[in-house]
């Protein structure tokens, strides 16, 4: 009898997995292959909020399967080619084509609903951070999980990210709560794109890319050379005097 009375107080756990309709970003990919890495606490985001009254639910809120869709959409419109990173194998087996890897995290998550401002808006606020490391700075440990060394990184910077969504156009609280999420995650994928190329550290990275590849295109081009044509003198006295019958159909 008590469980049931809290429970009709409010006292109940409302749950909200995130879904979202994300499309492809309208870009010119760079030409670069970005190995990525999501660890666990990201790939399997959740937070919770437990009721501070009886007048109030406790919040699950679980983004992890967003953030994958999200990110692995924007990824694939952003970069030429993206390369997984989930075992040790993969590693070994593309080294050699990977320019760097890409780590994300949320270091923060915050959240109102009308009960915590009296407004009939929910409000989400996110903060990643991403690390970018050389595929030579992964490592695998004993257990088999991969880590790598924060002084090896070759950049680090936050992104932050803000969704928002009145109550007025859905019909629950949890749809709401959903809403203001996938808006969120947007945000941030707009943040990331209009500042990835702009943070110095990986402007170092990507000038770096660029001249390997100039590099590797100048001595590609003194191997094959530039061989002119050799012309017998007797064929070239002769066709001196003849006009040009053109190309044989």
């Amino acid at each position: 009898m008590l469980c049931f009375t809290l429970l009709a107080a409010g006292c109940s756990t409302k749950q909200v997995v995130v879904e979202g309709n994300f499309p492809k970003p309208l870009l010119d990919p760079l030409p670069i292959t970005l190995g990525v890495i999501y660890p666990s606490a990201f790939a399997e985001h959740e937070f919770f909020d437990e009721a501070k009254g009886r007048a109030e639910s406790d919040w699950l809120v679980k983004t992890g399967e967003a953030q994958v869709e999200f990110w692995d959409i924007l990824f694939d419109g952003m970069f030429d080619e993206v390369v997984h990173i989930r075992d040790w194998e993969t590693v070994q087996r593309r080294a050699a084509e990977i320019d760097g890897v890409l780590i994300p995290a949320i270091g923060d998550l915050q959240y109102t609903v009308p009960t915590h401002t009296n407004v009939k808006i929910y409000e989400i606020w996110m903060r990643y951070e991403f690390r970018l490391v050389d595929i030579a700075a992964i490592h695998q440990q004993e257990d088999g999980a991969l880590s790598f060394n924060l002084d090896e990184r070759l950049a680090a910077w936050p992104i932050t990210a803000y969704g928002k969504t009145p109550t007025a156009f859905l019909q629950t609280d949890e749809e709401a709560v959903n809403l203001a999420a996938v808006v969120a995650l947007r945000d941030a994928g707009a943040h990331f794109v209009t500042s990835f190329g702009g943070t110095p550290d990986v402007a170092i990275w990507l000038d770096g890319i660029a001249r390997r590849e100039q590099d590797a295109a100048r001595s590609s081009n003194d191997q094959v050379g530039d061989p002119q044509p050799v012309v017998d003198s007797a064929e070239a006295s002769t066709a001196e005097g003849e006009p040009d019958s053109g190309e044989a159909l």
